[in-house]
């Protein structure tokens, strides 16, 4: 009933209507080119909708997880930086996240995770899932357990975390390895959203 719920809720149309589905020629975070990119930021940069859409992943994760609740989220700055606030609001949990730093991530400002700690790991969207493993990684070096992994939108679709996985949407995208990539053979510049825009050859 909560899946048809959804389904019927309209997330997609809120990502059109915001403008957080975009097409073009766009490197991903994973490295991989693709037709289109969904900006997340641009769904979530309203609170009534940010509010929304991490209400229903949270009722997502909570029913994924039955009768053992996680005790924190965590996610990956920034783009998971809202809508895990979010979740964690529906959860009753706190929320923190992991951040970068010299290509690794990891806990700042404060953050701790308590040993066995359940944890549930939120993001925008991901498509090979790698920040998503990597604040695994972090979790599991606090001491903390990863019980379930949750995003807006997953673009990956059959990436397996070894723990339950909801999201609000599954979008079979095309993504292509720079080398096989057909719009980099036709000369299409490239765009690295949330930087400035630089042109990338086929290699």
């Amino acid at each position: 009933m909560l899946k048809e719920e959804i389904k019927s809720s309209g997330v997609i149309d809120l990502m059109r209507e915001s403008g957080a589905l975009l097409t073009g020629h766009f490197e991903l975070a994973s490295g991989l080119h693709s037709r289109e990119y969904i900006q997340c930021a641009r769904l979530l940069e309203h609170p009534a909708r940010a509010e929304k859409v991490g209400g229903y992943l949270g009722r997502l994760l909570k029913e994924a997880l039955g009768d053992a609740p996680p005790e924190v989220v965590v996610n990956p700055a920034v783009g998971g930086l809202i809508i895990g606030h979010e979740v964690a609001r529906t959860l009753g949990t706190r929320c923190i996240f992991a951040e970068r730093v010299a290509g690794a991530m990891t806990l700042r400002r404060g953050f701790g995770i308590a040993e066995g700690e359940r944890a549930v790991v939120v993001e925008d969207v991901f498509t090979t899932g790698g920040s998503i493993k990597e604040v695994m990684e972090v979790v599991s070096e606090a001491g903390g357990k990863v019980v379930a992994v949750g995003s807006v939108v997953n673009r990956g679709v059959d990436v397996d975390f070894g723990v339950p996985t909801v999201s609000l949407v599954k979008a079979a995208i095309d993504n292509y390895e720079p080398a096989d990539c057909p719009m980099c053979r036709d000369g299409l510049e490239v765009v690295k959203p949330g930087t400035k825009r630089t042109q990338m050859g086929a290699g």
